[in-house]
């Protein structure tokens, strides 16, 4: 497998600024970075009155093991993340809900449902910060201008600028690029910069401080734009954690530990998460309360609930895809699931690399083809992103996500492909790679789709499942397997067609 091993990115990391964006933000998607540290700091966007005292939030009973409790469905929820986040299993739930198929994908929005509830101690709060729809770079954020809104704003942000992708990236373009790639609604990302340290309102930048913004401590992490960077990584994780049941619990920076309360949204849940890394106790019950994080949203924004979306309808499936390369070629299986981009979850994203350049970063004159009709609605370095809904726009619809895809030869973006088309040559570009190989990966309405679950990747009916841990795993059809192996003398190997 090409990637599995990432040292050879930690240890080598350049001191040049490039270098670090290079290996943290491009490479990210391939590249775990080094174990996250994190300070502890304050909130700087209220005024905090030493007197002020945190009023607790209420709490849930201690359900008797197996007590049916009531549950609106939440736009997203599947029976799998249900059950993780209930302390329960799928068979359960469907016994207390005959009229759920056992086969559902996605749960359809306001559907009442009884769920056995089995106590978990530490819950969290139930008061929910924000909607799913409006934490994602979806269709919520289809007539946003981040640019236009940072620049008319009289805090420092709109000033600075950071070397990446070979050129000067304005604050701007800088936080633009983050959420696009991170797929995290723009919006949440500036209201967390201004509730953290007011860079839209303050005009007065404090470059001594900027190493570690955000709170977020490590080599990979220094600089205005590699803490946003960072930020959006670690709410991703806390987002699809819960969104896939993977988070059950998280620790804070005293060492507590929280189980977020089973009626939380994925949103909600992903602030709470990043909060709990970087501030004591009492700023963060601040921050994820009404008078904290979504008090500053709504002063910028305006009430996310009053345009609340079900952005992921019940019942999704997946369209039908081929596998990314031509009928009757065969290619090695590189890397089973891992992230679609930064380096946590979601596990979004798979490998393929042409067996002739497996084990190293050399050329080719295979081409990575389309898995469905589409229009190339965005290009970028070593990326081309594929939208299925041919509207041109990422935030909607199904999207594939090709990573690592070489300059010279690739399709141009506005073009129409059909199944089958070729998208361009695998290559190392577009992030750190020990290999040639293309990585791909899957959105709906802007939301990062998992590789493995309810609406796992089909690609000509090769079906991917989770390893123990990302880059593992493997794939299927019928009987057989191919299993992604760091070793490249003993790659599996998929054949389309076959």
């Amino acid at each position: 497998m090409m990637k599995n091993n990432k040292s050879g990115c930690e240890s080598k990391i350049k001191i040049w600024l490039a270098a670090v964006f290079l290996c943290t933000i491009l490479l990210s998607a391939c590249a775990p970075g080094d174990p996250p540290r994190f300070l502890v700091v304050s909130p700087t966007s209220t005024v905090i009155s030493p007197n002020e005292t945190i009023t607790p939030f209420p709490t849930r009973p201690v359900y008797a093991p197996g007590t049916l409790v009531d549950y609106t469905v939440q736009s997203g929820d599947t029976l799998p993340g249900l059950a993780a986040r209930f302390n329960t299993s799928v068979d359960e739930i469907l016994d207390a809900n005959p009229n759920i198929p056992s086969d559902a994908s996605t749960m359809p929005s306001g559907m009442p449902m009884q769920i056995p509830i089995y106590y978990r101690p530490l819950w969290g709060p139930d008061f929910q910060i924000i909607p799913d729809s409006s934490f994602v770079n979806g269709p919520q954020a289809l007539d946003f201008n981040v640019i236009s809104f940072i620049n008319s704003s009289p805090g420092w942000l709109k000033n600075y600028e950071a070397y990446s992708l070979g050129r000067q990236l304005s604050g701007a373009e800088a936080l633009q690029w983050v959420a696009v790639n991170y797929s995290i609604n723009p919006k949440v990302l500036l209201a967390l910069v201004e509730y953290q340290v007011n860079a839209l309102t303050n005009p007065e930048r404090d470059t001594e401080s900027e190493d570690t913004l955000l709170g977020h401590e490590g080599i990979t992490h220094k600089g205005v734009y590699l803490q946003i960077s960072y930020a959006a990584n670690l709410l991703n994780d806390g987002y699809y954690g819960w969104r896939t049941g993977g988070l059950t619990t998280f620790e804070h920076t005293d060492g507590s530990l929280e189980s977020p309360d089973p009626w939380q949204n994925a949103a909600t849940v992903a602030l709470q998460h990043y909060f709990s890394k970087i501030y004591n106790r009492d700023d963060y019950l601040r921050a994820i309360g009404p008078e904290g994080f979504i008090k500053t949203y709504q002063s910028m924004f305006g009430d996310p609930w009053q345009d609340e979306l079900a952005h992921i309808p019940g019942s999704l499936r997946q369209p039908e895809m081929s596998l990314p390369f031509d009928v009757g070629e065969t290619w090695a299986l590189t890397g089973g699931p891992h992230t679609g981009w930064g380096s946590l979850a979601p596990w979004a994203a798979v490998d393929f690399a042409p067996p002739s350049v497996v084990g190293g970063c050399a050329p080719t004159n295979e081409f990575t083809t389309a898995v469905a009709a589409g229009v190339v609605a965005r290009t970028g370095p070593g990326i081309v992103v594929l939208d299925l809904d041919g509207d041109g726009d990422e935030r909607t619809g199904w999207v594939i996500f090709y990573l690592h895809v070489a300059a010279e030869g690739m399709v141009a973006e506005g073009t129409w492909l059909e199944a089958g088309d070729p998208i361009g040559h695998p290559s190392c570009e577009g992030g750190h790679s020990t290999g040639t190989h293309i990585h791909i990966a899957r959105k709906y309405n802007g939301e990062w789709i998992p590789a493995d679950g309810v609406i796992a990747l089909n690609l000509s009916g090769w079906v991917a499942v989770n390893g123990d841990k990302p880059y593992q795993g493997y794939m299927f059809k019928d009987d057989l397997i191919a299993i992604a192996n760091p070793n490249p003398d003993n790659h599996s190997f998929i054949t389309a067609g076959e």
